[in-house]
């Protein structure tokens, strides 16, 4: 999926999982995540790139999506990648892939 294809789009969650199955490349980028600790999100202070791989069925370890409508998708995009940021109770993440 092209990076002017997705940012001219209303991100739903077929079009997060047409942008999972098109993309070569994955990256994850984990923002915030739940922490029953204080009961609610806590914000990662390193927020470092980890590449997933495309072979786990269940999911990518820190995208997590809710469903029923409760997941929120923006379009995201810096200087070398672009994609879609996941933001819920869960927490947040950006999943990007580079820019051709």
């Amino acid at each position: 999926m092209k990076s002017a294809e997705l940012k001219n789009k209303k991100i739903t969650m077929a079009t997060f999982k047409s942008f999972i199955k098109k993309s070569n490349e994955l990256f994850v980028e984990t923002v915030s995540q739940f922490d029953g600790m204080i009961d609610g999100l806590s914000y990662n202070s390193e927020r470092n790139l980890i590449k997933v791989s495309k072979e786990n069925a269940i999911g990518f370890n820190g995208v997590y999506c809710v469903g029923s409508g409760r997941d929120y998708f923006t379009y995201f995009e810096n200087d070398t990648h672009f994609g879609i940021e996941v933001y819920n109770s869960c927490g947040c993440a950006k999943l990007l892939t580079v820019k051709s």
